[in-house]
């Protein structure tokens, strides 16, 4: 029985071993890859150049203008792709673990909504009242504010249980929405920066914003890795968990504040890109394990993966700026269609 046991495990490990290798490979050449594309094609060659001359000092010749595309315009895009398609998909995870609903994902407390009532508040300001505040800051702002309200609202119905936070999230983000709705009636013609922002975009991205999410991301995600064996515990139920020595209510409080600070700083940086935290966690149970441990570091590099792929794709197929989050939603759609109408399926534990 134990070398049963003592095999599944070796081999689970070895499994995630191989993944894990595979998709940091197709990352990084992805990476490489996306930087090379655009109206000026650059080789491989130029782009290492590029990041060993600014990484390290090194003094090899690269033309100028090269140097300024590669460094100055699409990395900072890139690299900031990778690190919002980890934090949400990582968040999914989380959001997933602790409401016990596959169909959850960073949006379903509506920290979304919050980020876009907060985005939508500061250019609406600049517009009438010439009042400047960054729709970053404000985006942040109200998602944070979102979380609070949600977890008061769960708190007044006696516990953080996953039907009290679904229920407190529904309620604060429809009327969000009906404030996101009253803001673009306001803005008249200039509703096309609120709109544009909401459909979440990548563009423009510099390293100021690299800086807010990558640190966030990287600390919740170790964090995540490391009380991930009690998020397992929690799928057997709240008494079962009690009875085996875990905090339910600490520990769900502690995820909740991780998943929502990620989706707040990754939304209030991009704006709101769906179905990355929806997609990520379920291909990856469905073809590889449930286990949290092995599905959260894999998950963040499938999600960097994913929305860098569907950013590439829209700066190719288009001369003007597609929001990528309109593209995850075209992909998310007929996949949540998919997750929900799915019978007899079984993930891998």
């Amino acid at each position: 029985m134990y070398g049963n046991i003592y095999r599944t495990i070796k081999i689970n490990r070895i499994k995630f071993i191989l993944v894990f290798i595979v998709l940091f490979i197709l990352l990084v050449s992805g990476i490489i890859l996306s930087v090379g594309m655009g109206t000026m094609k650059i080789g491989a060659d130029d782009i290492v150049h590029v990041i060993a001359n600014r990484l390290f000092g090194a003094n090899i010749f690269v033309a100028d203008n090269i140097t300024a595309i590669v460094w100055n315009i699409r990395l900072p895009r890139i690299i900031c792709a990778c690190f919002v398609g980890m934090g949400l998909a990582v968040s999914g995870v989380i959001f997933q673990g602790i409401l016990q609903n596959p169909l959850a994902d960073p949006y379903t407390l509506g920290i979304s909504t919050g980020a876009s009532f907060g985005a939508s508040l500061a250019l609406i300001m600049n517009i009438l009242m010439g009042i400047y505040f960054p729709a970053t800051a404000a985006a942040l702002i109200g998602s944070c504010l979102t979380l609070f309200i949600v977890i008061l609202i769960a708190e007044k119905g006696n516990s953080l249980e996953s039907s009290n936070l679904i229920i407190a999230g529904i309620i604060i983000s429809s009327i969000l929405s009906s404030g996101v709705s009253f803001i673009k009636m306001l803005a008249g013609e200039s509703v096309g920066a609120i709109v544009f922002w909401i459909m979440g975009s990548l563009s423009a991205k510099g390293w100021k914003d690299v800086m807010l999410v990558s640190p966030t991301v990287i600390i919740c995600t170790v964090i995540s890795v490391v009380l991930a064996n009690q998020l397992d515990i929690m799928a057997l139920g709240d008494n079962n968990a009690s009875a085996l020595g875990i905090n339910t209510h600490k520990l769900r409080f502690t995820y909740l504040v991780i998943g929502s600070v990620i989706t707040a700083v990754c939304v209030s940086a991009c704006g709101v890109i769906g179905f990355v935290g929806l997609i990520v966690p379920h291909l990856l149970r469905i073809w590889i394990t449930a286990k949290n441990q092995i599905l959260i570091p894999l998950s963040a590099l499938l999600g960097a993966l994913l929305l860098l792929t569907a950013d590439s794709i829209t700066r190719i197929i288009s001369a003007g700026e597609i929001p990528v989050g309109v593209l995850t939603t075209i992909i998310g759609g007929p996949f949540f269609i998919f997750v929900f109408t799915r019978k007899g399926g079984s993930h891998n534990v």
